[in-house]
């Protein structure tokens, strides 16, 4: 009977030690579970970020915005002639996010000559600046089309930072949402371009077949945005392209950050189609500006001399949507007299005569 006792005590211990185990067992997995969803959590946050916009241009009285022009069919001369009008050396040892115009594989004008990029990254480079390019292309594999670009090949071999927007998490993101926006749940905007000591942006001359009519400056900036919302998928493209509003919508995404200068390659542009393909038109210019609305603006009037669709040809320049909404915003010139185009070499003079009197209206003979 004593002996039995004995062994219903042990047994007893037995299962109260395994029990406390299992216990504390259980209690460590449920801490690690819970430090994990809280880690997601944190990691999933997106910080959120509301801008208040000025109305009116932020210029000064009497202020305008330069925009230069060079023309040449030699994008190393060209790009180096335009640097000479921008301070390089205030980047010098600062973080620069590049924005290229990678949208698709297809080859210049649809996407970034490799030139350009690689004179841009060698110029900002020999200046000490520390780069990394960020892109999100609208029509395929982000991922393949720098690979079939050269884009990664030049990265490697230069030594710089190549980040795949589609493959940003949740933290690495900010909800922009713009006073007044037609984007209905705001926009998500790379940290990466929040953290970085400047952005340069260079762009390519185009029309747009899918609603944006025009695609330059502003419109280069849709590829900064998330397509899908990494928390829940929602498809801000989708919104975008379906919106009445798609060009109001493209010059608010340009109040999520100021370029230190942009680079405009239009040696060779579409003036019908667009984006991946179209019209080819060859004007031979490199042009360059602080303003991406002064900028766009010259754009639009080289697309008009070398006649282009009917949607950027209706009215004054500034009357386009995306202008228009842009000088609303503050982002730029509010009109052609606060533009002054520079010829920087004697080539150029012509095609500048004939940009300001489009950009003021006056009618012209066609290239």
């Amino acid at each position: 009977m004593g002996r039995n006792k004995l062994n219903i005590e042990k047994i007893t211990l037995y299962i109260m030690i395994k029990r406390r185990e299992f216990l504390r067992k259980l209690t460590a997995l449920f801490t690690i579970i819970i430090s994990g969803c809280l880690e997601r959590d944190k990691a999933g946050t997106i910080e959120e970020k509301n801008i208040s916009i000025r109305e009116g241009t932020p210029m000064e009285k009497g202020l305008r915005s330069e925009v230069y022009l060079v023309k040449t069919n030699d994008r190393r001369t060209g790009i180096k002639e335009l640097f000479k009008y921008f301070d390089l050396w205030d980047l010098s040892g600062k973080r620069i996010a590049i924005k290229a115009n990678y949208n698709s594989q297809d080859p210049f004008p649809a996407s970034t000559h490799i030139d350009t990029l690689g004179t841009l990254v060698d110029a900002l480079k020999e200046k000490g600046a520390n780069l990394v390019l960020a892109e999100r292309s609208g029509m395929g594999n982000t991922r393949k089309a720098l690979e079939e670009t050269g884009v990664m090949e030049l990265a490697k071999n230069k030594g710089i930072e190549v980040i795949i927007l589609d493959e940003l998490k949740s933290s690495d993101w900010i909800r922009i949402r713009p006073e007044g926006s037609h984007w209905k749940k705001g926009f998500l905007f790379p940290r990466l371009f929040e953290d970085a000591d400047a952005i340069v942006q260079t762009c390519c001359l185009k029309t747009h077949r899918y609603g944006g009519h025009f695609t330059m400056s502003l419109k280069n900036s849709v590829g900064m945005v998330a397509k899908y919302d990494p928390e829940n998928d929602y498809n801000y493209m989708s919104e975008l392209h379906s919106s009445g509003y798609q060009r109001h919508m493209i010059a608010e995404i340009n109040t999520a950050y100021e370029p230190e200068f942009i680079i405009m390659d239009g040696i060779k542009g579409f003036s019908k189609g667009g984006p991946d393909s179209g019209t080819l038109i060859e004007p031979g210019v490199m042009i360059a500006s602080r303003d991406r609305v002064a900028l766009d603006a010259v754009g639009v009037a080289v697309l008009r001399i070398y006649g282009t669709t009917s949607e950027v040809s209706r009215g004054g320049i500034f009357e386009q949507d995306q202008i228009a909404r842009a000088v609303e915003l503050g982002i730029g010139a509010s009109g052609p007299d606060e533009i002054e185009v520079i010829p920087i070499n004697t080539e150029a003079k012509d095609i500048c005569s004939k940009i300001n009197n489009e950009l003021y209206g006056e009618k012209i003979g066609k290239v």
